[in-house]
C-alpha cells in the first residue's frame, strides 16, 4: 500500500473517494464481513464471505489487472455485467489510480448498451459472458477494433477468444493516484425509461461527500445500522445507490453485509433463511415481487426491523404487507424519492399505522415524503412561474449532490440546468407540513395512463377481492 493510501486509510472517517474506501476498512479494529450469494465474477476464488482484508485485496488485485491491460490515469474504463456488488469493487480498482470507471447494468436492448460504449469512448471494457453472448447473437460488437475487451463471468463461446482476468494477473501494484474531491471519479447510468440511459458524471464530493450522505454514516435510532444488525441489499449495483450503502455500512459496521444479486424467489427464499436480516433493502418493484415469497413463508421477514426502498413510488399494500408480517414491535419502512444525477429528492418514514387500510387521507403515503436537505421549487411546466401548494408542476431542485455532467451529452446536461437548479422531469405538488407529492415523470404527463395514488387504489381493491 503507498504512503497516500495508508494516511487515508488512516483517518477516522471514511474516505469519499471510492478508490480509497476499501484500503481504509481494511486497517479498522472494528469491522463487517461481507456475505454473498454467489462467488464474484471478477474474483471467483474469493469465496462468498469475505472480510475487510479480503475486499481490499480484491480491489488491489483488479487495480493490478487493469493496470496490465493498459488503463492509466485520466481513462475510461467501461464495465457492463450481470449485477453483482462487484461492480463496485471493479470501480473502486479503477478509481484507485485516477481512471474514471463508467458502470453499466446489463439492460435489455444490446444496441443501446453499445450506444453508451460509444458514448463512453473507453480504454479498456469489461464485459460479462451473459452480455457477449447477447452481442454475439445480435451481431453487435460491443467495443471498437483495439479496445483491449476483458471478459468475466462463466466462459461460453462468446468469450472463448477474449482476454480473461487471469490473463493479467501477476503483475505489480500500479501506484495510488486517486482524483481530486471535485474531479470526475464515477459514471453510472440513469433507468433508461425513455430511451437510451443518460450517463451521470460525479465526483467524490456530489457522490459521496454532500451532507445527505454524511448522515447515513451517522447512528441515527431505528434508521441506520447497529453493531448487531445484519443488513441486506438486493438493489441494482450498477447504480449510485451501491457506493452510498458501500460507505455507510463500511462506517457503520453491522455484524453483517448480505448481497442478493439475484432478486429471484428461490435464491432470496435461500439468502433470508440462512441469515435472517434486520435491515432489508430493495427497489419497489422488487418488493413487490416479494409478496408472494411473504405469503408463502412470511417467518422469512420477521426479524427485519427496517426495511428500505428507494428511487420511486411503490405501493401502501406493500409496505403494509411486510410491515404486517415482521415481528418486531416497531418495524419502518425507509422511503426515498431520487435520482441518479442528484440522488434524494424527499424521504419518508412509515409504520403499520401510517399505511393502514381503509382511509383516503392514507392511499398516497408512499409517494409524499420531506426534501432530504435540499431546497425544491414547483413550477409551471410550460411558464416556469411558481405553483402554490396543491397545484401539480415541475419539481426543481437545488442541491449540493448535483451531477458534473452527462458524458457524451453536455449540451442535454445543460438544457436541465436554470441557474442553480436542476429540472427533475419529475412532476410533484406541495402538500401540508412542508411535505413534497410525487405525481408523474414529466414525460408521461401528456400519456393516457392512472396516477400513482389511482393505481394504488385499484391494487388494494384487486387484493382485497382476492382474498375474499
Amino acid at each position: 500500500m503507498s504512503e497516500e493510501s495508508q494516511a487515508m486509510s488512516q483517518k477516522k472517517s471514511a474516505p469519499i473517494n471510492i478508490g480509497l474506501l476499501f484500503d481504509w476498512n481494511a486497517t479498522r479494529a472494528t469491522q463487517t464481513t461481507m456475505h454473498l450469494d454467489r462467488p464474484f465474477d471478477v474474483a471467483p476464488k474469493a469465496g462468498t464471505h469475505l472480510d475487510g482484508a479480503a475486499l481490499a485485496a480484491v480491489v488491489r488485485d483488479l487495480s493490478a489487472c487493469l493496470y496490465a491491460a493498459g488503463l492509466r490515469h485520466g481513462d475510461r474504463l467501461g464495465i457492463v455485467k450481470d449485477n453483482h456488488y462487484d461492480m463496485v469493487l471493479t470501480a473502486a480498482a479503477a478509481a484507485r489510480i485516477g481512471a474514471l470507471p463508467v458502470m453499466m447494468a446489463p439492460i435489455r436492448s444490446i444496441e443501446a448498451i453499445r450506444t453508451m460504449i460509444q458514448r463512453i469512448n473507453p480504454n479498456v471494457l469489461i464485459a460479462g459472458t451473459s452480455v457477449l453472448a447477447r452481442a454475439a447473437e445480435a451481431g453487435i460488437a460491443l467495443a471498437n477494433y483495439g479496445v483491449p475487451l476483458i471478459a468475466v463471468g462463466e466462459p461460453n463461446e462468446a468469450s472463448a477468444e477474449e482476454m480473461c482476468l487471469d490473463d493479467l494477473r501477476g503483475g505489480a501494484e500500479p501506484p495510488v493516484r486517486v482524483r481530486g474531491d471535485h474531479e470526475p471519479m464515477i459514471v453510472t447510468h440513469t433507468s433508461g425509461t425513455t430511451g437510451v440511459p443518460k450517463l451521470v458524471v460525479h465526483s467524490p464530493y456530489t457522490a459521496l461527500g454532500a451532507l445527505p450522505y454524511r448522515l447515513e454514516s451517522l447512528r441515527l435510532p431505528l434508521l441506520t445500522s447497529k453493531s448487531s444488525d445484519v443488513v441486506a441489499s438486493a438493489i441494482s449495483f450498477a447504480h449510485m445507490r451501491g457506493l452510498s450503502w458501500s460507505r455507510s455500512q463500511l462506517t457503520l459496521a453491522p455484524k453483517r453485509m448480505v448481497v442478493i444479486s439475484d432478486p429471484g424467489l428461490d435464491n432470496v427464499a435461500e439468502m433470508l433463511a440462512k441469515y435472517r436480516p434486520t435491515s432489508l433493502e430493495a427497489l419497489p418493484n422488487i418488493f413487490q415481487r416479494w409478496e408472494e415469497l411473504a405469503d408463502l413463508k412470511p417467518e422469512l421477514f420477521s426479524q427485519v426491523k427496517r426495511f428500505i426502498s428507494t428511487f420511486d413510488a411503490l405501493h401502501p399494500r406493500t409496505v403494509r404487507k411486510f410491515l404486517g408480517i415482521s415481528e418486531r414491535r416497531l418495524p419502518v419502512w425507509a422511503w426515498g424519492l431520487g435520482q441518479s444525477e442528484i440522488a434524494g429528492i424527499s424521504a419518508n418514514i412509515f409504520t403499520r399505522r401510517s399505511v393502514r387500510p381503509g382511509k383516503r387521507a392514507r392511499n398516497d403515503a408512499t409517494n409524499l415524503g420531506w426534501p432530504t436537505l435540499i431546497r425544491v421549487r414547483i413550477v409551471d411546466p410550460e411558464s416556469g412561474r411558481a405553483q402554490r401548494r396543491g397545484e401539480p408542476g415541475l419539481i426543481m431542485v437545488k442541491t449540493k449532490t448535483r451531477c458534473l455532467a452527462y458524458l457524451g451529452e453536455e449540451d442535454r446536461h445543460q438544457a436541465k440546468i436554470n441557474g442553480k437548479w436542476w429540472n427533475t422531469g419529475d412532476l410533484g405538488e406541495r402538500a401540508g407540513l412542508g411535505r413534497l407529492r410525487l405525481i408523474d415523470r414529466e414525460v408521461d404527463l401528456r400519456e393516457p395512463r392512472e396516477p400513482e395514488d389511482v393505481e394504488s387504489l385499484l391494487l388494494d381493491r384487486r387484493r382485497r377481492r382476492r382474498d375474499k
